[in-house]
């Protein structure tokens, strides 16, 4: 059966199934609650509030089946190079953990064993020295991952080393990273597979003239001759990537490099494991029984069953605020295509838009919109059991709002003024974490990450391109002449915007 006949099936099985609201569906599968849940190590995934069925399940996991998920997830560990378009392995599993025989995968992971180890040896020196601070220059997966593992994963106070981000090519975004900053006593670490990175390039320039130098410059570059080229950087403090992970798929890789820093590299190694045992779950665990299968095709039972054109994610601790951003890369990035791997159109819509934030300052923004709006959004919630902060009932507070604020969306509330009605309906899932360690943190990422490549799997898309994202960077290439007053643009409204930008 072909994916579109296959999504077909979906859309009446979705036409079936909201004719019953969610809490009729609810009240009528009193079991539900306990079945439409899994556990993975440290994380607890509830799905019983999603509007679908034991029957709509089952056409789901079929779906599955049919696209064949199992021997393509192998394919995936093997280093199959299933990243079609650019003739590419995808191997960020074997950054972690050594689930497959298969001599690719072996090489992959030995290489980044050993990259670890040099990696350890660059933090110990560090932390040994007199650096207080270290600025991570990067953009896209070489900022998004690290930035947001770093805010998650640090203790309340500073540790050894302060570690600081810099990415936007916005000249005031250094200004305001440096400010308060010592550079006898600041290195800096640019992160960049190709070396090319306009952005990375100018800010490491900026790091460079600031520090006085290259002895306190750092790198993570899968082009060590450019690298050393560029900025003067001995190959004993150049680390390395490859081609078989992407950009969005490598904070496991010395791109967390920044992380270590942070945290520690005992940590650092901690949040692999986190990822190891959630890979080993989705590699070898049947369809109906594997988180990573249960989390993907509830994406596209919203997406093509139910039409639903966005997604929130809500993590309910303050250390998690910066997870929306991360998920729009590797999510948007990932999934953000028309055509399939064979160039044809795609036959139904792909990726939702993803964002969101941290309850509970969220509550107080757009959740009216949640709740009250005429878009439903179907939205995954996060909670963290255990508290690490010393005030019980700020989190007995935050866990009744978030307990709270997804039994109001499923539920609703009847009232006779129109104003004060709430329809409910509102689809969510419930993540629950043990508490927020590295180990924890690690599975939760490495959840997203497999079912983001099963959605792909669904709409016979490619997760692992993202040629996209160039054309924008072309055209400003060939505009910065412009800027500069020594050519002029093709397109009419940009010579117009050129003449106020001069102005």
């Amino acid at each position: 059966m072909s994916n579109h006949a296959s999504l077909s099936q979906l859309r009446a099985q979705a036409g079936r199934v909201t004719r019953h609201p969610l809490q009729k569906l609810i009240a009528e599968d009193p079991a539900r609650a306990r079945d439409f849940a899994l556990r993975v190590g440290p994380v607890y995934a509830n799905f019983a509030r999603q509007h679908y069925d034991r029957e709509a399940l089952d056409a789901l996991f079929a779906l599955a089946e049919a696209v064949d998920v199992s021997g393509r997830l192998q394919a995936l560990f093997d280093g199959a190079k299933i990243n079609l378009t650019e003739g590419r392995s995808v191997l960020h599993t074997a950054l972690r953990s050594d689930l497959s025989d298969a001599p690719v995968a072996k090489q992959a992971h030995t290489q980044a064993v050993e990259a670890r180890k040099r990696m350890r040896q660059l933090v110990e020196v560090l932390a040994g020295s007199d650096i207080t601070d270290v600025v991570s220059v990067g953009i896209g997966g070489s900022d998004l991952g690290p930035r947001l593992a770093v805010d998650a994963l640090s203790g309340p106070g500073p540790g050894r080393l302060r570690v600081h981000f810099l990415s936007n090519v916005d000249g005031h975004a250094a200004q305001r990273v440096l400010a308060g900053l010592d550079p006898a006593r600041t290195a800096a670490v640019l992160i960049s597979k190709t070396f090319g990175t306009q952005e990375t390039l100018l800010n490491g320039a900026i790091l460079r003239d600031w520090l006085g130098g290259t002895e306190r410059l750092y790198a993570v570059s899968a082009n060590v001759e450019r690298a050393a080229k560029t900025f003067a950087i001995p190959a004993e403090r150049i680390l390395p990537m490859w081609d078989w992970v992407g950009g969005r798929y490598s904070l496991w890789s010395a791109v967390g490099f920044p992380i270590a820093l942070a945290i520690g590299m005992d940590a650092f190694e901690q949040m692999l494991a986190g990822a190891a045992e959630m890979d080993a779950h989705v590699l070898n665990t049947p369809l109906k029984q594997n988180l990573a299968a249960w989390h993907a095709l509830t994406s596209v039972w919203n997406r093509n069953g139910l039409g639903y054109a966005t997604q929130a994610v809500l993590p309910y601790d303050e250390r998690l605020k910066l997870l929306s951003n991360y998920l729009q890369q590797l999510v948007m990035e990932s999934l953000g295509k028309s055509v399939r791997t064979d160039g044809s159109p795609v036959e139904a819509d792909t990726v939702p838009v993803w964002w969101g934030g941290a309850g509970t300052d969220t509550q107080h923004s757009f959740f009216q919109a949640l709740h009250q709006g005429t878009s439903i959004v179907p939205a995954d919630f996060i909670g963290v059991v255990r508290a690490d902060a010393p005030y019980a009932d700020n989190h007995r507070a935050l866990h009744a709002n978030l307990l709270a604020q997804t039994e109001a969306f499923a539920n609703g509330q009847s009232s006779d003024d129109p104003h004060r009605a709430y329809a409910g309906g509102r689809p969510s899932t419930m993540i629950l974490l043990d508490a927020l360690t590295p180990h924890s943190f690690g599975a939760l990422l490495a959840l997203y990450e497999h079912s983001v490549y099963l959605q792909s799997l669904v709409w016979g898309i490619n997760a692992f391109d993202q040629f996209g994202v160039e054309l924008g960077k072309q055209v400003a290439s060939r505009l910065l002449p412009a800027l500069a007053g020594q050519a002029d643009a093709d397109d009419p409204v940009t010579r117009e915007l050129l003449q106020r930008l001069r102005g």
